[in-house]
C-alpha cells in the first residue's frame, strides 16, 4: 500500500484520512481545489441544489400573515 502511495506522487491521492480531522481536512481540500474541473463542477452543482431546497422550502413561510394571538 505504502508504494501505490508513494508512486501516485506528491499530487496523487494519498493515504485514507484519519477521524474527523483528516474527513474535514480532505473536504476543505475537494472543496478548495482550483485545478480540477470535476471536483469544481460537482461543488458548484451541489451549492446550486442546496440554494434550490433552500429557496424551494423557504417560500411555503408568509411574513405578513396574521399571527395566532392568546
Amino acid at each position: 500500500m505504502a508504494a501505490a502511495a508513494a508512486a501516485a506522487g506528491p499530487g496523487g491521492p494519498g493515504p485514507a484520512p484519519q477521524g474527523l480531522r483528516g474527513w474535514l481536512r480532505s473536504a476543505y481540500r475537494f472543496a478548495t481545489d482550483r485545478n480540477d474541473f470535476r471536483r469544481n463542477l460537482l461543488v458548484n452543482l451541489g451549492l446550486f441544489a442546496a440554494g434550490v431546497w433552500v429557496a424551494r422550502n423557504l417560500t411555503d413561510i408568509d411574513l405578513m400573515a396574521p399571527q395566532p394571538g392568546p
